[in-house]
């Protein structure tokens, strides 16, 4: 199947899992902040997995095969992963947007609503996610199969975080779900333009699998941990984390 189509049905598959996960608040009004955090901090171990396993590992490989340096690889990768990093960072910064927990980031914005900017949150999270699925895919199904399945997987909890949140706040069911499922929904956006970047050319690659992991690894340090270690759940969060991780990696050596 053409790169670009493959990546983006795999990353609308994995986005669409948000709502999957969003389904629970149809059932039961209230959630714990407890069950909460552990769920965003156990999807928060799958990102990191599928960083790890997924994006890092074989870009590592595709450029010590191409080069015949571990060197050349290392140095590379690590541009490349600084590059992602440095650039969610700067789109944080100018881009309005909330959290529950730490609040407003970003530019002042006094007429976007606070939910407003909460999904403004998410959609830079779901970005990186996206572009990795649609990445990975230009190494082929082998590849790009088991980082859609982890990003899916990992947007289940997310899903229902971010629905749980909304609802705690204050939004209605029907606006909690939706505002889940839409937020996963940005996800194709980055899909398509990760799988076309890395369909020019196969040099692309490992500069795609990089920056996308690179993204990848500034959202779960900045946004996600400190999100799930407010409150005094910073032992229960991180076994969360370890479990989502070690699931990812499970998945990834049983698909590859």
């Amino acid at each position: 199947m053409n790169v670009v189509l493959a990546g983006s049905l795999a990353s609308l598959f994995a986005g669409a899992a948000t709502g999957l996960g969003a389904l629970p608040i149809l059932i039961r009004r209230q959630w714990s902040d407890r069950t909460r955090v552990l769920m965003l901090a156990a999807a928060g171990g799958v990102m990191l997995g599928a960083t790890v396993f997924s994006l890092i590992v074989p870009a590592l490989a595709l450029v010590s095969e191409q080069s015949g340096s571990e060197l050349h690889a290392a140095l590379l990768v690590s541009a490349g992963l600084l590059g992602g990093a440095f650039g969610i960072w700067g789109l944080h910064g100018v881009t309005p947007h909330a959290h529950f927990t730490k609040g407003h980031e970003g530019p002042n914005a006094p007429r976007l609503g606070k939910h407003t900017l909460f999904v403004l949150a998410i959609t830079l999270h779901n970005l990186p996610e996206g572009m990795s699925v649609g990445v990975s895919y230009g190494a082929g199904a082998e590849a790009g199969f088991p980082t859609a399945l982890g990003i899916a997987l990992q947007n289940i909890p997310e899903g229902f975080a971010v629905a749980a949140a909304m609802q705690a706040d204050g939004a209605g069911l029907a606006r909690s779900f939706g505002v889940s499922l839409a937020s996963g929904l940005v996800e194709p956006i980055g899909g398509v333009l990760g799988a076309f970047a890395v369909s020019l050319s196969t040099a692309f690659l490992p500069w795609g699998l990089a920056i996308a992991a690179g993204a990848m690894l500034y959202v779960i340090s900045g946004e996600i941990i400190p999100e799930t270690h407010e409150g005094g759940r910073e032992q229960l969060a991180t076994l969360s984390l370890v479990a989502g991780f070690v699931l990812m990696m499970v998945l990834d050596v049983v698909l590859s």
